[in-house]
């Protein structure tokens, strides 16, 4: 690869005399001064090849459409109702169910190895790509390189991410450019960010390379790594609904996601649960606004686990839900099955 020392930006139009003012187009570069500080610490304390990597850069566009849609994130502008309805639908859950048969014998030792429920992994593969089929249309190198030199707040976050794809593409012998996913530089079927890329992707059909883009078996095993790394207790429940009772019960109520007090302090103000949960267990109580109106629910640490992949209790709470509706859809199927 190339690299160039002007990856620069301007996009400039001709003066018109005819009396109106013309927009200016939008640039799709990046300042130089930027990209040349990037490429010389990169090469200073990754051993890149500095004209090489500038050479990449000026294949590299600035997508205005990453910035707009890194602002306006579903997790926070829906309603738990109206965010469960985007993934709790019967197309997601029977291709579920298919995806589980087709890939049985991957899930099937993924549980038995990390730890993890079977329905937990189907779940987190629908929710993010629904199976593979919509892993994103971006390329790569586009995403990381606009949000972290360009997003106002989370700039260092995807400048590291950007760092990391960099290793990641020298390390797999990938071309950076190759590579598409999401708005926000997720890639494959699972949708891991690169850093996570680097850390929990493993070749799981042992044919000593790690493909996560085109190989379900390798993405099942990752996803399973993620989780048993995260800290999933093997057996435990997630959550439990709940039902509250007088003055009280809302100063139970917590934003923090990791929970912070015990089953018997959420019990002491006006918590009832739906199952036995043993009282010394950490857990969150929540109250979320579901179709038919208020929900509550007591959260606990395999859920927790769960939203280390998104940050997100409405995310946490669809996988569950949709992981639930395709183990139930696939029991009923198997039975029916067996009588016939």
């Amino acid at each position: 690869m190339v690299l160039l020392k002007k990856a620069t930006l301007v996009v400039t139009l001709p003066l018109l005399s005819l009396g109106f003012t013309v927009k200016p187009a939008m640039s799709t570069t990046f300042d130089k001064q930027v990209v040349e500080h990037f490429v010389a610490e990169m090469e200073a304390k990754h051993q890149f090849d500095r004209k090489a990597l500038a050479a990449l850069f000026t294949k590299v566009e600035r997508k205005q459409s990453i910035l707009d849609a890194m602002s306006r994130p579903a997790e926070k502008t829906k309603t738990w109702g109206e965010y469960r309805e985007i993934f709790l639908t019967n197309k997601r859950i029977k291709s579920g169910v298919d995806f589980w048969q087709q890939n049985l014998q991957a899930l099937t030792r993924a549980e038995k190895e990390y730890g993890i429920p079977a329905e937990i992994i189907v779940a987190i593969i629908g929710v993010e790509t629904f199976y593979g089929r919509q892993s994103g249309r971006f390329r790569v190198m586009d995403a990381l390189s606009t949000l972290g030199f360009e997003h106002p707040k989370r700039g260092p976050f995807f400048r590291n991410e950007l760092i990391s794809f960099l290793l990641m593409s020298r390390e797999q012998n990938i071309d950076p450019l190759a590579l598409k996913g999401s708005y926000a530089g997720a890639m494959g079927y699972p949708q891991f960010i690169p850093s996570s890329f680097r850390r929990f992707a493993i070749d799981f059909n042992n044919d000593n390379k790690v493909d996560i883009w085109n190989n379900s078996t390798d993405a099942i095993g990752s996803v399973a790594n993620y989780f048993k790394s995260h800290g999933w207790q093997t057996g435990k429940p997630v959550l439990a609904t709940a039902k509250v009772s007088g003055k009280d019960y809302r100063q139970a109520l917590q934003q923090k996601l990791e929970p912070q007090k015990t089953i018997s302090q959420i019990k002491s103000l006006g918590w009832e649960f739906s199952a036995p949960v043993v009282n010394n267990t950490k857990a969150r109580a929540i109250e979320l606004t579901g179709k038919q109106g208020v929900e509550h629910w007591v959260t606990l640490p395999n859920f927790y686990v769960i939203t280390r992949y998104n940050h997100s209790t409405l995310y946490a709470m669809a996988v569950y839900q949709l992981g639930q509706a395709i183990k139930t859809k696939r029991l009923a199927l198997n039975q029916s099955n067996s009588k016939g």
